[in-house]
């Protein structure tokens, strides 16, 4: 790299860091520790389709602009999902978790980072076959008020639901997938009645803290996108928001190795990502 690339590489960097300080101060979410490569590529990916040329104008337009922000949130937040994700992960939570949720009289669960809601409803229409749905809730929380509205609403492209059929057959799917929601030329709603145990509430994994005790968490594919003391400062976070016994469950590229609470879980499947807390 050039002496003149270099220069304008960590001008970049110095004018990214006052922008996610900027937006930290202005407005509470907080960035700054997300793997920063990852942030950069995202923000000059932005400003590109925003036909801006510097960081520092980007800050800008983003500090004073409400709409661009929205955009800016959107698109710094990681949002790709499907229903039922790893349907193997949907599977061994079918044989191995559930059995235990029996147990408990109401079950509080906390899906952490839930973007659109695909993995939502999955795990609602999951509890519904094993008639445990009604003694359940689900708090589905997300940095984005954006992806909150589309979680909420429920409406989903028809093409993507039938895609989604393979998976959960895979997942342990007892029915038909289309027993639960309306078709609509070409798009789906969920039913009211899928709806109506699921909480959607925006929570920065961040800077926010517990809110409930829980017998579920699920934060998967999420952490991924953190520096090592974010990382850990979340699983603090997610390990004293979960019961006794509790159960924790992780994206597949994520490991409970290494971090602060490892050695406080019974790892219940190392293949699908899910732990027993048990300290």
């Amino acid at each position: 790299m050039s002496k003149a690339a270099t220069a304008v590489n960590n001008l970049e960097d110095i004018e990214i860091g006052l922008l996610l300080d900027g937006l930290y101060q202005a407005y509470g979410f907080d960035f700054r520790e997300y793997s920063r490569a990852s942030i950069k590529r995202r923000i000059l990916e932005m400003m590109r389709a925003e036909h801006i040329g510097t960081v520092s104008h980007f800050q800008s337009r983003v500090l004073h602009d409400a709409a661009c922000l929205d955009r800016f949130l959107l698109g710094l937040s990681v949002h790709a999902t499907t229903m039922f994700r790893d349907p193997s992960f949907y599977l061994t939570f079918r044989r191995q978790v559930v059995p235990l949720l029996r147990t408990y009289p109401t079950v509080q669960i906390w899906v952490a980072g839930c973007s659109t809601g695909e993995e939502v409803y999955s795990l609602a229409i999951l509890l519904q076959e094993e008639r445990l749905y009604p003694r359940c809730r689900i708090y589905a929380t997300d940095i984005s008020q954006v992806v909150l509205r589309k979680a909420r609403e429920g409406i989903f492209s028809l093409a993507a639901m039938r895609e989604y059929t393979n998976n959960y057959q895979q997942a342990g799917g007892t029915n038909e997938s289309s027993d639960y929601y309306t078709a609509q030329y070409d798009s789906v709603i969920f039913s009211s009645a899928l709806k109506s145990n699921i909480v959607f509430s925006e929570h920065n994994l961040a800077t926010d803290g517990s809110f409930n005790e829980f017998q579920v968490i699920l934060c998967r594919n999420v952490m991924i996108y953190f520096n090592k003391d974010l990382q850990a400062r979340v699983h603090n976070l997610l390990y004293d928001s979960l019961s006794m016994f509790g159960v924790f469950g992780l994206g597949n590229k994520e490991s409970l190795k290494f971090t602060p609470r490892a050695a406080f879980y019974q790892h219940l499947n190392d293949q699908d990502k899910l732990y027993r807390k048990v300290m």
